[in-house]
């Protein structure tokens, strides 16, 4: 346990005492946001903000994880898939900054990465010597029901994985939201870790896999926290995809390590949120010729309301905290007893 918090707390130390000098660096280096000409008008002061601040959180996460962890195949398996997540987004980061525009990698090259990234994820969590189920089914609670999914059990993770990297980066786009959001995300994936820790004796092959997932969440918090500093509006810095993928890729295989992916849609419950709102807004727009909102992702359309980013922001929270907690009910209730089998 006190490395869990270890980890947090050297992560945000890292975070915030490196933070300056690294937004300094940006800046001299004109890595600045370019800003969407169809965005909300307000949006426009904000250009020129340094950006890929989750390069800050990668470090920071990275360096406190290493230097306390038990090197489990799960927990690196999930630290490595943060890490490629990140770095996905970091070359798409790289191109916009690079050719001064707000587009970057294409949407093909992001599925391409992101779908080898989720081959080395399932080739590991489909052989793991785990004491929980190693088939390619997904539990469901209150049915108390395995799904067998068979070679769908694949490209599921693929969706997994991919929603969870692009629904954040959706996220991202009012100062301290992604970031905020993706903290109650993490820190309920890190609660399920400890708690299954202690129920399990804290002997046993089970018990030291979820201490290093548990080492790790609070490593992604910590960092997480200490890019929040400087990204609570108004923002100092964005964490662009580099730190937005990087926390759905961690979230996504932290629910495949502890085989709780369909928590995810309360867990991650937001980010499905904003990426619905802009799949119903391009479908409504292309075939009804019609917009159901004013502005996608959804937290642009009550920009659009007149809505503040802080009340924006910390409405998102609250719900995200709700919607965490009814995972975590969830997994109370079904899961510990379904990993137990």
């Amino acid at each position: 346990m006190s490395r869990v918090l270890l980890a947090g707390l050297v992560g945000m130390v890292i975070s915030i005492v490196i933070g300056p000098k690294f937004i300094e660096f940006l800046r001299r280096r004109g890595l600045g946001q370019q800003i969407r000409e169809e965005g909300p008008a307000g949006h426009v002061t904000k250009q020129g903000t340094p950006v890929m601040g989750g390069v800050l959180i990668v470090i920071a996460a990275s360096l406190a994880f290493l230097a306390l962890s038990r090197y489990t195949t799960a927990g690196l398996t999930v630290f490595l898939a943060t890490v490629a997540c990140g770095a996905v987004g970091f070359t798409d980061d790289f191109i916009k900054l690079t050719h001064k525009r707000s587009l970057g990698l294409s949407g093909r090259w992001k599925l391409i990465l992101l779908g080898l990234i989720t081959a080395v994820v399932a080739f590991v969590a489909n052989r793991l010597d785990l004491p929980s189920e190693e088939d390619t089914s997904i539990y469901l609670p209150v049915l108390d029901w395995h799904l067998p999914l068979s070679v769908i059990w694949y490209p599921f993770l693929f969706i997994v994985i991919a929603g969870m990297a692009n629904g954040v980066n959706l996220t991202d786009g009012i100062d301290g939201l992604a970031a905020g959001t993706g903290i109650i995300a993490l820190f309920t994936f890190t609660v399920i870790s400890i708690f299954t820790y202690i129920r399990t004796g804290q002997v046993g092959e089970q018990s030291i896999v979820s201490l290093d997932l548990a080492i790790l969440g609070g490593a992604l918090i910590g960092a997480s926290i200490g890019f929040l500093w400087y990204n609570a509006f108004p923002a100092e810095v964005f964490m662009g995809d580099t730190g937005a993928m990087a926390i759905g890729g961690a979230l996504a295989t932290f629910a495949i390590m502890s085989k709780t992916e369909v928590l995810l849609l309360f867990i991650g419950g937001i980010f499905l949120v904003e990426a619905l709102s802009v799949m119903i807004q391009v479908f409504t727009f292309k075939y009804l010729g019609r917009r159901v909102f004013l502005m996608t992702p959804i937290h642009h359309h009550f920009e659009m309301k007149a809505w503040s980013e802080t009340k924006i922001m910390v409405r998102f929270w609250i719900v995200t905290g709700i919607l965490c907690a009814a995972g975590f009910a969830l997994y109370y209730q079904y899961f510990f007893e379904f990993r137990g089998r």
